[in-house]
């Protein structure tokens, strides 16, 4: 059987650039969020959250996401101790990528597509991440928040394919996340989003997007493939 993620023919397709999502995404911690969330928001007299909730109620900027669960809005001295009280337990936990997504980014190489990765979580945290799980070579480019928290990936997203370089056209990008955000960022740019049911929001939220929405990576990555070369192959 032909291998789906790579081409086929005497005349290859354009190259297909995926952008991936870190946190719920490539990054398999739901878990720790879950954790770091109930050991900070006591402090905030919040009570304990379960993994139903947090997924149903989920949102950037975060704070936004601490008023609603606290039912008030936090001051900014709240904000900053429990957002560095949150990242304080997330550095106590290991760095765990999704189950066969090195695989699937090797083959992803191997068949001339490109990669790169965009985050909301602060850009040298994000990278420092990356590079432990020993994926930071596959990726043409790591990005990640450098200023104050924001309420929408979609100027990111902007940003990050322009780095990229002029020859970055948003119809060939499947963009992969698991977030109603990482959905409206890319078709906001004309790219092709795909969200995947394991991450921060839950499946019957993401279903409101009205996108392409699968149970893995690997779902994401043929599914968006195919999108994208229909795409491309139309304009010819």
């Amino acid at each position: 059987m032909t291998d789906r993620l790579t081409t086929t023919g005497s005349t290859p397709p354009s190259r297909v650039r995926i952008v991936w999502d870190w946190n719920g995404t490539v990054r398999d911690d739901v878990a720790d969020h879950l954790a770091a969330l109930n050991a900070t928001i006591p402090d905030l007299g919040g009570g304990p959250v379960n993994l139903e909730t947090y997924r149903a109620e989920h949102r950037v900027p975060i704070r936004a996401f601490y008023d609603q669960l606290l039912g008030r809005e936090i001051t900014d001295e709240e904000w900053r101790r429990g957002d560095a009280a949150f990242l304080a337990v997330l550095d106590e936990r290991p760095v765990r990528l999704r189950e066969g997504v090195r695989q699937l980014m090797l083959r992803l190489r191997a068949g001339g597509h490109g990669q790169s990765l965009l985050s909301l979580a602060p850009h040298e945290r994000l990278v420092r991440e990356v590079h432990k799980t020993g994926i930071g070579g596959l990726l043409e480019r790591i990005d990640g928040r450098t200023g104050p928290s924001v309420s929408t990936k979609g100027p990111a997203l902007a940003a990050h394919l322009e780095a990229l370089g002029p020859d970055t056209d948003p119809a060939s990008v499947v963009v992969i996340g698991d977030s109603l955000d990482d959905a409206a960022a890319a078709l906001e740019l004309g790219a092709y989003p795909v969200l995947h049911t394991g991450g921060l929001h839950s499946a019957a939220r993401l279903a409101t997007a009205g996108v392409p929405l699968v149970d893995t990576l690997e779902e994401a990555v043929v599914v968006g493939l195919a999108a994208v070369r229909a795409r491309l192959g139309a304009r010819r």
